[in-house]
């Protein structure tokens, strides 16, 4: 009887255990606990906010390949391959856009914002390895580092002025780790000689190639040992919340 009791509160609690860990999943804000059309659904709403065209981009992708398909099926007689090539072809152009506009809809919500750089890093193809501000100063202009088939590429933010030093000083520490390997500098604002914030992903990517993949792990190996002796820096590391992190994955290296 005792047996039958204990067996049954077991039961219990592994069925109250799944219920909540249901009700967790359906409210979590964590993009990598959400299921693919939850994370669809999120981009949408946050990029809407800042891009109220985007309902209008989205139908019109998806209804003209639609009726275009549909009318075309009516005309020759067609009455299901083309309906249906209309339909798949008018959800692809749709994600296409999304994408795009998401992309878009986040430069636009974070530029200006200390720590924006992170958000165009993130995008990068997984070759890539950043480290989002490995320094920063009390004027909060911030130095980030990407590590890729260019080499390394150092990023600054913040008053131009100071940057040029900054930036310099972090070149020489990194080429004397290095060796060989080309240490690209960047400035990211809107002034001359600047990269844009919604530009610096593609710059980054369209500098020519220096290194093999697998010197990418060696460098990374000494770029290690180079940030175990700076100071720990007490700022955040970048604007970008969880909401926004399943949406990035899904653009990366588009």
């Amino acid at each position: 009887m005792a047996k039958d009791a204990g067996a049954a509160s077991a039961r219990q609690q592994a069925k109250a255990a799944r219920q909540a860990e249901r009700e967790r999943k359906r409210t979590t804000t964590n993009p990598a606990e959400m299921g693919r059309i939850r994370q669809i659904r999120e981009a949408y709403r946050i990029t809407h906010e800042h891009d109220k065209q985007l309902p209008f981009l989205l139908a019109a992708a998806f209804g003209v390949p639609a009726t275009l398909g549909t009318v075309g099926g009516i005309l020759i007689e067609q009455w299901f391959t083309l309906p249906i090539l209309g339909l798949m072809v008018g959800l692809m152009l749709a994600m296409i856009v999304l994408v795009q506009r998401v992309k878009r809809g986040t430069y636009l919500r974070y530029e200006g914002q200390p720590g924006s750089a992170e958000v165009a890093l993130s995008q990068l193809p997984k070759k890539w390895v950043s480290t989002p501000v490995i320094t920063a100063t009390k004027h909060a202009d911030t130095v980030h580092r990407t590590l890729g088939p260019a080499g390394i590429v150092l990023i600054g933010e913040g008053e131009p002025g100071r940057l040029r030093q900054l930036l310099a000083s972090e070149q020489k520490k990194h080429e004397n780790v290095a060796y060989n390997i080309p240490v690209t500098t960047i400035v990211m604002g809107n002034g001359p000689g600047q990269v844009p914030l919604r530009e610096l992903n593609r710059h980054i990517r369209k500098l020519p190639k220096a290194i093999e993949a697998h010197q990418v792990t060696e460098v990374r190996n000494r770029l290690r040992a180079l940030d175990a002796v700076r100071p720990r820096l007490p700022m955040p590391k970048g604007p970008v919340p969880t909401s926004m992190k399943g949406a990035r994955q899904g653009m990366r290296g588009r």
